[in-house]
């Protein structure tokens, strides 16, 4: 088996050039898929700074990805055959280190691949009450399948970058007073000055 030490290395788009970073990458067999799919994941268990990548990441013209949030998943020429539910993440990349940003995704998606005969589902929502994964971890995980798909259609995720100016209340609110914010059913009471950053996360006043 080729070592570790022999494998492609990832790019770092701010040092290097990565011609296939803004390329759609080319379909595979499942059999090559595999095989890729293989490697990216050794590649991703030595580095330990990543819960997925893509081919064209590590300069392979390869319409496939892994994830690996809650358990490992395998993409071979993915595509997103329906989506609900939009949110706003802030997601960083392997591929531009220390250099995340606010994006618009979808809370659930349901993905088709090459080497499964039906669907995938990905979706922040608890939809079996022995799952004991929070929604939280299962809203990475939709949301790191979706930054992988965009990567084998050579979408970054400054293209997807949204605006997250916060938004202002009709009253003035200072910035040592006291605020009660709200996203979904987590509720935080801090100063506003505190509460900003929330507030660029999705959060919102109540």
């Amino acid at each position: 088996m080729e070592s570790i030490q022999s494998m492609r290395e990832l790019v770092n788009c701010y040092k290097k050039n990565n011609p296939l970073i803004q390329k759609k990458l080319r379909e595979v067999s499942v059999e090559e898929g595999r095989s890729i799919a293989t490697e990216l994941f050794q590649i991703l268990n030595e580095r330990k700074d990543g819960i997925g990548l893509a081919a064209n990441q590590v300069g392979i013209d390869a319409s496939v990805a892994v994830v690996n949030v809650r358990e490992p998943v395998v993409l071979i020429n993915p595509k997103i055959l329906n989506k609900s539910n939009e949110i706003h993440y802030y997601e960083g990349c392997l591929s531009f280190p220390k250099k995340g940003c606010h994006t618009k995704r979808y809370e659930t998606i349901e993905v088709t691949t090459a080497q499964e005969e039906g669907t995938l589902i990905f979706s922040g929502m608890q939809v079996d009450d022995k799952d004991v994964d929070s929604q939280e971890l299962r809203t990475l995980e939709a949301v790191c399948v979706q930054h992988e798909i965009d990567h084998l259609n050579g979408i970054r995720i400054m293209d997807r970058m949204i605006d997250t100016t916060i938004r202002r209340t009709e009253k003035k609110i200072g910035r040592n007073s006291i605020v009660t914010i709200k996203r979904n059913d987590a509720v935080k009471v801090l100063k506003y000055k505190k509460a900003e950053k929330f507030l660029n996360d999705g959060w919102i006043i109540s």
